[in-house]
């Protein structure tokens, strides 16, 4: 079995990184990647009242956030800045907490950036708009590309192979994208193209979406993923703030624009995708209750679909310094056990059960409890006797003894918030406790 050697002490390259070679690298040193992380999340419905979708928790001990931030420096991309505008305390302090082990001798860093009204007294107005209020930071950073990043995905990307299709099919810009069903792709940018992969029509969010000429049940759809020579972005965003008929908005004004204009070259995710399902790319937008629920269960799987355990592509996020889980008392009836289920550092089962689900952080849950196929964010406190079933229990909630929910849906929709498929939020406010935005 081949074994890659030790790499020396101070080569802060990834194992991925190291077995990519020098070419690819030599790109990512002259990339500076901008994540875009101002969004509410609107359809996360109360989830998102007091944070914003990147910084929402996944996984048992991860942030949203955590996939593309993870993602650039896997790829080699190590000058990055996040940009945030709602309600972004929490993700803030994530960022400066957990993402502070780049080197800055070597110009690793990551800038993060709230909205502060430095082009005129408006804040962002749309994702282009943002990045124009921010041009500051590619003048500083002085790099040959730039890399435009949605904050709210979860996937697992290898960038440096998309920037080297792009230099390679010799592109002003390119644009990441992936197979979705007709059905949802309204929902995205669309794209038609050549034999060669250039963008021939971007359509964003049509009504009627073209479908692709070998596969009639499905188009292709932008990721959000860009790659711009960063010549041609600045003087795309300078013309486009002057632009009084324009949204300010990359797939509704600029990608439209340049692809009539430029050479606009289409990337296919499967190219540059770090985990493949049978052939199929890995990519969620969990931008709904359902869709994170989703999501989250899916990891309780014998065989998920994200793999989290890959030693060559980590997942990296703030780890916080907390005793191992622990499960305890062993009688009929109350017995500490988890089955099927994801047990994050610093639980606490006595004498309960937990039946496919995730417990993230200090999570406790008491005596006679029952948890099953739902997700318990962080700091939640469980008393005796409850039942919780198909729930999304938001962070630091404390439930009372005797507590039901996931029984009896119109009962729950009197008190909380009920999704299409029966998921029932729970937050703090409903229980009429007060939020601790200090967890």
């Amino acid at each position: 079995m081949h074994h890659d050697s030790a790499p020396d002490r101070h080569d802060y390259r990834t194992l991925g990184e190291r077995r990519r070679g020098n070419d690819l690298l030599h790109l990512t040193q002259r990339t500076y990647a901008i994540v875009l992380a101002g969004g509410r999340g609107s359809r996360l419905k109360q989830l998102t009242n007091w944070r914003a979708k990147p910084a929402v928790p996944f996984a048992g001990k991860l942030k949203i956030i955590d996939f593309p931030l993870s993602n650039c420096v896997n790829s080699g991309i190590r000058r990055i800045g996040v940009l945030t505008q709602y309600k972004a305390q929490s993700l803030i302090r994530h960022i400066e907490r957990g993402w502070g082990f780049l080197e800055s001798s070597l110009r690793e860093y990551i800038d993060v950036v709230p909205a502060q009204q430095q082009i005129g007294d408006g804040w962002y107005v749309g994702t282009a708009n943002a990045v124009f209020q921010n041009l500051s930071l590619l003048h500083e950073a002085d790099p040959l590309y730039v890399l435009i990043l949605a904050g709210d995905h979860i996937y697992k990307m290898d960038y440096a192979r998309m920037l080297r299709d792009h230099v390679t099919s010799g592109a002003d810009v390119t644009v990441a994208c992936t197979e979705v069903s007709l059905h949802d792709a309204s929902a995205f940018g669309v794209m038609a193209v050549d034999e060669s992969g250039r963008i021939t029509d971007f359509q964003e969010k049509p009504a009627h979406p073209t479908p692709m000429p070998d596969k009639p049940g499905h188009a292709l759809g932008s990721m959000g993923i860009y790659v711009f020579n960063t010549e041609l972005l600045c003087a795309e965003l300078a013309a486009d703030a002057n632009d009084a008929n324009s949204s300010h908005d990359f797939g509704n004004d600029i990608i439209p624009r340049l692809v009539r204009t430029h050479h606009v070259q289409a990337h296919r995710f499967t190219d540059s995708c770090v985990n493949m399902i049978e052939g199929r790319p890995y990519w969620r937008d969990v931008g709904t209750l359902d869709a994170f629920w989703e999501a989250n269960m899916d990891l309780t799987q014998v065989l998920p679909e994200l793999n989290l355990y890959d030693d060559d592509w980590p997942i990296r996020s703030l780890q916080g310094q907390f005793p191992p889980a622990k499960f305890v008392l062993d009688d009929e009836g109350r017995r500490g056990a988890a089955f099927n289920s994801l047990v994050s550092s610093g639980c606490i089962v006595s004498g309960a059960l937990v039946r496919s689900s995730i417990l993230f952080t200090k999570v406790q849950v008491a005596e006679r409890s029952l948890v099953e196929d739902s997700v318990l964010l962080p700091a939640v406190q469980v008393g005796r006797n409850v039942r919780i079933r198909r729930a999304i229990v938001d962070e630091g909630c404390k439930i009372p003894d005797g507590f039901h929910v996931g029984l009896d849906q119109n009962a729950d929709r009197a008190r909380f918030h009920v999704t299409e498929r029966g998921i029932t939020l729970i937050t703090a406010d409903m229980l009429g406790q007060p939020v601790d935005l200090n967890l």
